[in-house]
């Protein structure tokens, strides 16, 4: 199995945990003299198979990741680290942009104006030069993922 498989099983998976989850805790409760609509027992004992595949698959596939090399010197896992990084920085230079962008509506001239505590030009091209990057990277991760084969 390739890697980017066993991500999209992954995937799969916890959609269809969270969809067994909510079934369950919809029929946890029903009126007297009626069934539920489904047995929570057996969802639950559906979701714990599940599960149990989610725990196999996610070690298996972080094995992978921390075996697998992303150019010279480092791991795919280092390179989804950075990855994480640069979506985290790419969020608050995107927010700090648009909360500094906000025109405030004014009422009189009398109120006092609220100005931009950063340049707004420069964040937005900051944010935009991170998002090439966070890209570039994402790019070469998936190309990565559909050659690399899971580890046992």
């Amino acid at each position: 199995m390739r890697l980017a498989e066993a991500l999209a099983r992954r995937s799969y998976l916890t959609a269809r945990m969270a969809d067994l989850r909510k079934r369950a805790v919809d029929n946890a409760q029903h009126q007297e003299d009626t069934e539920p609509a489904e047995d929570p027992a057996e969802l639950r004992a559906e979701h714990d198979t599940l599960a149990a595949e989610f725990a196999d698959l996610a070690n298996r596939i972080n094995a992978t990741n921390l075996a697998t090399g992303f150019g010279p010197g480092t791991t795919v896992t280092a390179a989804l680290a950075r990855r994480d990084s640069l979506r985290l920085r790419h969020r608050l230079l995107t927010e700090l942009a648009t909360a500094a962008a906000e025109q405030p509506n004014l009422y009189s001239r009398s109120e006092i104006r609220q100005l931009p505590s950063v340049d707004v030009r420069q964040v937005r091209r900051d944010a935009d030069s991170l998002a090439m990057e966070l890209r570039e990277l994402d790019s070469r991760l998936q190309e990565l993922n559909w050659t690399t084969d899971l580890v046992p």
